[in-house]
This record gives C-alpha cells, structure tokens and sequence, in this order.
C-alpha cells in the first residue's frame, strides 16, 4: 500500500506545481509545491494553511484475483484566511480557488499512473517502476467550515492499486 500512497502524493505534488507554481510551503526549510502528508510530517497543533494536506483514513483488500485489489481512503483537507490585502474577507475566493485546484489536478487525464516504488530515493537512488497502476475515483467535497479565522474543507477520494509480490 506504502508505494501506491507514494506514487499518488508525487502525481498531486507535480500536477499542482505546474497548474499553480505559486501554491508552495517551506517545511523544515524547504521550499516545494503545497501538498504533503501528515503522517510524514511532523507532529504539530498547527494546521498548515494555503496547503492541501493528505491523510489515509481507510483501506481494505479483495484478495479474490490473481493479484490483492486494495482500495484506500484519502482525506485531503486544506484552509485558508484569505490574503492579508483583503483582511481575510476573501476566505471564500480562496478556497473555492483551492477547491478548483484540487479538482483540477485529480480530474486531469489520465485518472491513473504507473505505480513507483520510491524506498530507495532517500539514499539518492532513482524511484522504480513497478509492474501495475495506481487509479482513483471522483472527488467528494466536505462542506466548507469555519475554524478561529479561517476557512476550511475536507474533500475525499479512493485510490486503488493491485498489490503486486512482495509489495508490504
């Protein structure tokens, strides 16, 4: 499941760094496009705004082919306080730009990539291609909710991927 979570991160991260450039955030002082996952991050109180943040709520497997089909929940959640030329007051633009966005890039075709081990990029070593594709479903908007001076949502999506032998 690690690879097809992997693989699906690094799509958004590329299809939301060439359709908005600018939506980026610095973590541990580095600059890259504004997607990452909470369970690879670390722990914090604080909620990262103007980003969207991933988190893998639920999985289950159906075992009956030749190969498992595991089907996971991805909960994408992101908010806003607007610009501080506006005071805030267009929390709502921006995260409607936001939910544009996201739509954008999970709607952008082909709905589906090859599925990537990247274990060994760590140690500077080139991800590799792995044998099946990782595909995910349409996207399902949480209504939008108001948190201190921000604006928020979560929106869901499931991702699927064959576990191919001696994928963990």
């Amino acid at each position: 499941m690690q690879n097809a979570k992997d693989t699906f991160y690094e799509v958004l991260r590329e299809r939301l760094a060439a359709l908005n450039p600018d939506r980026t955030i610095v973590l541990r002082d580095l600059m890259r496009p504004g997607v990452l996952v909470e369970e690879n991050e670390l722990a914090t109180d604080v909620a990262t705004p103007d980003c969207f943040r991933l988190q893998w709520t639920k999985s289950a497997a159906d075992v009956k082919g030749d190969l498992p089909m595991v089907t996971m929940q991805c909960e994408i959640a992101y908010e806003t306080a607007g610009t501080a030329v506006n005071a805030g007051m267009d929390r709502g633009r921006m995260l409607a730009a936001m939910d544009g966005e996201l739509l954008a890039i999970l709607n952008e075709a082909p709905q589906k990539t090859t599925k990537m081990n990247y274990a060994g990029t760590a140690l500077g070593k080139a991800a590799v291609v792995m044998k099946t594709n990782v595909w995910w479903g349409g996207l399902v908007f949480g209504q939008a909710e108001m948190k201190n001076d921000r604006v928020m949502r979560t929106a869901t999506v499931e991702v699927m991927s064959y576990q191919e032998a001696g994928e963990q």
